[in-house]
């Protein structure tokens, strides 16, 4: 369930939300839409992201702009900022989303293996950023908020890569709110528990093993994808002016 509460500030803003077509971008795509921001979002896979923006159209009557891009295609991604920095103008929230969890053993991962890896999870929230900068100092400042994981917490086996990629993010939105602060750009991270979206579900959930990690949560929901949506919202905001460099973790208490 979206989130009940507004941020009148956000009316109007440029958002731009990487991943944006489905899973948790998705519901941010939406989460924004709904508080009438001017949101564009990329994403590889077109089909689901046509359905989505053809969805929130019908129900809100404004569109996302969808932009296609791999995003290990760095040249692909800037093109898409300047594309949505020239239907909406300065991007004033960047909200670095994509992200793939694929499961791999230590001894399968070959050096383009995990290039590739670094290259889906890690590179672009810098190079997002970088791309964004500069209109967000022209508009006298902004939110980054990049997605991170719980997984790098909880010594998870089966993604060495991608759990290192998760805990570089950390170590990025750190550097990038130092760097950045002076120009009113806030830069923080968002740490999300297991979240249950259809590609969780077909790939890796079963009854079983949901119940055992909602069993350790303080909250005993099944987190859904829209659950992250309130906390992005308000990082974007002007809610959280004096916050950056912070990571927040949403598990449910399951830390």
């Amino acid at each position: 369930m979206m989130p009940s509460a507004r941020f009148v500030d956000l009316e109007g803003a440029s958002v731009l939300i990487t991943g944006g077509g489905s899973g948790i971008g998705a519901a941010l795509t939406e989460g924004f839409a709904r508080q009438g921001a001017k949101v564009a979002f990329i994403d590889i896979a077109e089909r689901p992201s046509l359905a989505l923006a053809d969805r929130i159209e019908k129900e809100l009557g404004r569109r996302p702009l969808y932009l296609k891009a791999d995003l290990r295609d760095i040249e692909a991604l800037r093109a898409s900022v300047a594309m949505a920095v020239e239907a909406h103008g300065d991007v004033t929230v960047l909200v670095n989303n994509a992200a793939l969890d694929d499961r791999h053993a230590v001894e399968d991962v070959t050096v383009e293996f995990w290039d590739n890896n670094q290259a889906i999870n890690l590179r672009p929230h810098f190079f997002t950023a970088q791309a964004v900068v500069p209109g967000m100092k022209r508009a006298g400042g902004g939110s980054i908020i990049n997605f991170t994981s719980t997984s790098f917490l909880m010594n998870f086996p089966d993604m060495p890569a991608y759990t290192a990629a998760k805990a570089g993010i950390v170590g990025l939105t750190k550097g990038l709110a130092g760097n950045l602060g002076a120009d009113r750009i806030r830069v923080n991270a968002v740490a999300p528990g297991w979240v249950i979206t259809e590609r969780q579900r077909e790939l890796w959930v079963t009854e079983e093993r949901i119940a055992a990690h909602v069993a350790k949560q303080c909250i005993k929901d099944v987190m859904q994808a829209d659950d992250l949506v309130g906390t992005v919202l308000f990082l974007a905001s002007d809610a959280s002016r004096m916050l950056t460099a912070q990571t927040l973790i949403v598990d449910g208490g399951y830390l």
